[in-house]
């Protein structure tokens, strides 16, 4: 499939909001051709200096039209593709676009592994103070949180290539796990610190039975 492509260094992912401010003339064109022909387009993430993956958004509202024709939109992300081919500019269009092949994707999960995982953001949330709303097990997918339990970019562009629902989860259980297992040799760390600052009694030691 043909698509219009807006690079950007960001990511986004399928049933996310995606707000946007539009100032560049190839954009507002692309917006308004949105606008009038319904058509969808896609953000692909730039990363590395490379433009391989990405999220297909569709426009849902313009918010905001200033006078000098920049935009606030808002879209939707839904399915995330595989850049084929890359043109700078889509014949006719100032905007660019290229082919593109969308991953195969499912939503499949264990109830129970998913309150593992939510488990383990409450953890973590816990443990950094953060306040935590409880979220309903069939509103929660690998991507609720996603933007909001400390992944690197290159991480959350790790879990965009990830097809299934359980490899998913089991990537951000991963990393939870690894995250909670540093910030307790963190707090470990905080108490020694803290305790060796005070006065304390020692025992000394008996050394009568000990040869040099």
């Amino acid at each position: 499939m043909k698509l219009p492509l807006f690079p950007l260094q960001s990511i986004f992912f399928p049933g996310e909001t995606v707000p946007l401010h539009i100032f560049e003339p190839r954009y507002k064109e692309l917006i308004n051709d949105c606008r009038t022909e319904a058509i969808t387009f896609g953000i692909p993430v730039y990363i590395n200096n490379v433009l391989e993956y990405g999220v297909e958004v569709q426009l849902v509202e313009v918010v905001t039209t200033y006078e000098n024709g920049e935009m606030d939109v808002v879209g939707v992300a839904r399915q995330v593709f595989k850049i084929l081919t890359f043109e700078n500019e889509m014949e006719g269009k100032s905007y660019a676009g290229g082919l593109v092949d969308f991953l195969e994707y499912d939503y499949e999960s264990d109830v129970a592994y998913k309150q593992k995982i939510i488990n383990k953001i409450q953890e973590l949330y816990g443990m950094m103070e953060v306040p935590f709303s409880t979220i309903p097990m069939d509103k929660f997918n690998s991507f609720t949180l996603a933007h909001k339990i400390g992944l690197s970019f290159e991480q959350e562009y790790e879990l965009l290539k990830i097809p299934t629902e359980m490899e998913r989860l089991s990537f951000l259980n991963k990393h939870l796990t690894s995250t909670i297992a540093v910030l307790s040799e963190v707090e470990r760390t905080k108490k020694t610190i803290e305790m060796n600052g005070h006065f304390k009694n020692f025992d000394p030691l008996d050394f009568k039975d000990i040869e040099v």
